[in-house]
């Protein structure tokens, strides 16, 4: 191997369906914890390729996922180095540091100059001033009171407006009986993934492509993945396996392709649940914002057996920073929930929830919801008419109608892989599909997944153009 990448690294063999994860794996291990030192000039993909013994897919896929994270840096002329993470020393280990998808926040890169990423919402329309006196409004309440510990289940008051809010913006039926609140969708995948997965049922159905924190909980409780494809109405589920613990599922929006789930596909998933006692896990992560006039309810909706946990997350609403979620449980689940709650950390901060209940209470939040409906449809208008001006034949858009994001299929010979990576050069941050399905390397789909939480209505159509004068320059 080139003697400025000094690592010995331990690869599954050739075609193995973890050589991917195993080589991110090892180069963000040896990131984290200095092996590889901020600064470092990495290899080219084709050297670490010949170096590996792996295909050349891999390298990039794997640098691609590391430029995504924060820890690697492209730079024009410089090639591909270390980013400067400014994290203290770490202890060397065998276990990694687990990947959400976003860039270490301390990672010393410059923003991009058009922020096409995936997942993360408009925050400079947020009425902090509202949200800071909901704050002031719960430190008086606690001023006059002692401040305990919270129940595991959740703060009541916040539980009772999630469950309105929830019942009126998405036709969820349930009580704030139903409602487990968590830090995050995460751990409420967290907690239903050790629920759920048992050495006699170890079988979780996942879709593919899908999100990878949704997979890497349940992995790390065990499971055996098996991926189910996905088409125009959502899941495949014909496709499933005979008899699963749960499948994990986006049917509202489905990630990261957009489509929603038909209603014979939704029926049929209700159907399958029932007969085989799997859980159905409903992510509904940014259903919230719909721009479809007829779009459909959530799943959980439909759900006469008790055989769906819907999981919901402010950080699409609201912000990533607050760190609250929520799971509504059937009432034969919800028990198990609390216990592992209990034993994992108790409750989320009763400030924070007393907070966000206030919020809500309010209106706060559902006005909120109303003004940023209407900047992200504006958004996603704008993405698809310069994808329709500059990329027609080229990148063309999955159909979708909710979400902070839309996926575009490229019908060019250019990896997007490769396009992502020249455009990250350029300023442009955008990410492949590829990295959504379990076998990056082989994914079935070539395309981009273009996010407009972040980046400005006036700025789409000038991002789109520098992406389709890249895709010219590659054919």
């Amino acid at each position: 191997m080139d003697p400025l990448f000094p690592l010995e690294l331990s690869l599954p063999g050739r075609g193995s369906r973890e050589l991917l994860r195993s080589l991110h794996r090892h180069l963000r291990t040896a990131i984290v914890e200095g092996r590889l030192r901020a600064g470092l000039r990495m290899p080219s993909t084709r050297v670490l390729a010949q170096s590996l013994g792996v295909s050349r897919n891999t390298a990039v896929a794997a640098y691609d996922l590391l430029l995504s994270e924060g820890y690697l840096q492209a730079r024009r002329g410089s090639g591909t180095r270390v980013a400067q993470l400014n994290l203290p020393p770490a202890r060397h280990s065998a276990r990694t540091p687990a990947s959400r998808g976003a860039p270490p926040a301390q990672a010393a890169e410059a923003p991009p100059r058009h922020d096409l990423r995936v997942g993360t919402p408009e925050q400079s329309m947020l009425r902090f001033d509202l949200w800071r006196r909901c704050a002031s409004q719960a430190l008086r309440a606690y001023a006059r009171a002692p401040l305990g510990y919270a129940p595991p289940e959740g703060q009541p008051r916040l539980r009772e407006a999630i469950a309105r809010h929830v019942s009126f913006a998405r036709a969820v039926a349930c009580s704030a009986d139903d409602v487990i609140v968590t830090h995050g969708a995460q751990q409420a995948f967290d907690l239903l993934a050790r629920a759920l997965v048992a050495p006699a049922r170890r079988v979780v159905a996942v879709e593919d492509p899908g999100y990878p924190g949704a997979r890497e909980a349940f992995a790390a409780a065990g499971a055996r993945l098996v991926g189910v494809p996905v088409d125009a109405q959502g899941l495949i589920t014909d496709a499933l396996p005979p008899r699963a613990a749960a499948v994990v599922v986006t049917p509202s929006h489905q990630f990261p392709l957009g489509v929603p789930m038909s209603a014979a596909r939704r029926a049929a998933l209700i159907d399958y649940a029932r007969k085989s006692g799997a859980l159905v896990v409903e992510d509904d992560y940014d259903g919230e914002f719909r721009f479809a006039e007829h779009a459909f309810d959530a799943l959980q909706t439909l759900d006469r057996f008790e055989r769906v946990a819907y999981v919901g997350t402010f950080s699409k609403s609201l912000f990533p920073g607050l760190r609250i979620g929520y799971v509504v449980a059937p009432p034969w689940l919800r028990d198990a929930l609390l216990d592992l709650r209990r034993i994992s950390d108790s409750h989320v901060n009763p400030i924070q929830q007393d907070t966000l209940a206030a919020f809500i209470e309010q209106g706060h939040l559902a006005r909120h919801i109303r003004r940023m409906q209407a900047v992200y449809a504006r958004r996603r208008e704008a993405l698809m008419h310069a994808l329709h001006a500059h990329c027609a034949g080229a990148l063309v858009p999955v159909p979708n109608a909710a979400g902070l994001h839309l996926a575009a299929a490229l019908d060019i010979s250019i990896p997007a892989s490769v396009l992502t990576r020249r455009a990250a050069l350029r300023g442009i941050a955008v990410e492949p599909l590829a990295r959504y399905f379990a076998q990056a390397d082989a994914a079935p789909l070539n395309g981009l997944a273009l996010g407009y939480g972040l980046i400005d209505e006036n700025d789409i159509d000038t991002a789109v153009r520098e992406i389709a004068q890249l895709m010219r320059a590659s054919i």
